[in-house]
């Protein structure tokens, strides 16, 4: 079952920031996305609910297996999208923007399509794009 935009966007800002080493916090979230604390206490509550997130006694938030599935899933679009579009040319400010929107609403087939076109042409021509 596929989950909403926004709860792929939380999702994939819980992981990256969950990189940092630092326990996360909803007021990080917040800052990080630049969204008011009660919009996102109750998508924390809405992630938590439907089993994406924990969160602890102290209001640390970690992924669960199936948020971090979903959450590696979008990174993982969104990196390879946004390098890809860079390679192309793209500015890198319009490269991360669009990617983030293609990486939602692009099927499992058509990612899968371009992930597999880039890594034969990484492997196909030598001299290519340094970022990919």
């Amino acid at each position: 079952m596929r989950i909403q935009e926004s709860a792929e966007n939380y999702l994939e800002t819980i992981l990256i920031l969950t990189r940092s080493g630092k326990p996360v916090r909803a007021v990080d979230i917040a800052n990080e996305l630049d969204y008011t604390k009660p919009s996102v206490s109750v998508a924390m509550k809405n992630l938590r609910e439907s089993g994406h997130i924990a969160v602890s006694a102290d209001g640390h938030i970690t992924l669960t297996a199936r948020g971090r599935e979903v959450a590696q899933s979008m990174y993982d679009r969104h990196t390879l999208i946004s390098e890809w579009l860079i390679c192309l040319g793209v500015g890198k400010e319009t490269a991360v923007r669009d990617a983030c929107g293609m990486e939602h609403s692009m099927s499992e087939e058509s990612f899968a399509a371009i992930k597999t076109h880039i890594e034969n042409w990484r492997r196909n021509v030598p001299g290519g794009c340094r970022s990919l």
